[in-house]
């Protein structure tokens, strides 16, 4: 029984952290979307996550974008740059905590004959786990000029709103 308690603390923390959406306003430097104002018409937008989409991360970026454009006042935007950044240096340490059951052989021989037997053992350990696992993060980062008038048909400029309906993400389904 207090062997089921860590797991299930550990169950649900993990819960916690898969059930955040991906894209959300980032909070102390974390995984979502961050934006800075670099004049009256130009922004940088950052969205980062973890894993190695690099498709999705510019995707949301790109929402980011639009969504500043239509809370601006502007309806298109252009990007002026755009960079993408991976980061696979991190390696992960986690405490270690475990119980085994192994079995010891012993054999036991006599004038006649020899007789083996399993007895069994409780191994109980601890420590810390280092480097084993390898954790992605991308970062999508764009530099945008909002615009009013006439969109310029070149292919670096969008119309806000086409943008943000096309990538919204789009709620789960539920399950009955």
């Amino acid at each position: 029984m207090k062997l089921c308690i860590p797991l299930l603390v550990a169950g649900v923390l993990l819960t916690g952290c898969a059930s955040q959406p991906d894209y959300r306003e980032a909070k102390n430097g974390g995984f979502g979307y961050s934006q800075s104002q670099l004049s009256d018409t130009q922004y940088r937008i950052h969205f980062k996550a973890r894993g190695d989409d690099k498709a999705k991360a510019m995707d949301y970026a790109m929402l980011r974008a639009a969504e500043v454009t239509l809370e601006a006042g502007y309806p298109w935007f252009t990007v002026n740059h755009q960079e993408t950044l991976i980061d696979k240096e991190q390696a992960q340490t986690s405490p270690e905590f475990g119980f085994s059951q192994r079995y010891a052989r012993v054999t036991e021989c006599g004038a006649i004959s020899c007789r083996t037997a399993l007895y069994p053992t409780a191994q109980l350990s601890s420590g810390i786990f280092v480097g084993g696992t390898q954790q992605s993060e991308i970062e999508s980062v764009l530099q945008i000029t909002l615009g009013r008038g006439e969109k310029p048909a070149d292919g670096n400029s969008f119309d806000a709103s086409q943008v943000q309906q096309h990538l919204r993400p789009q709620p789960e389904p539920q399950s009955d």
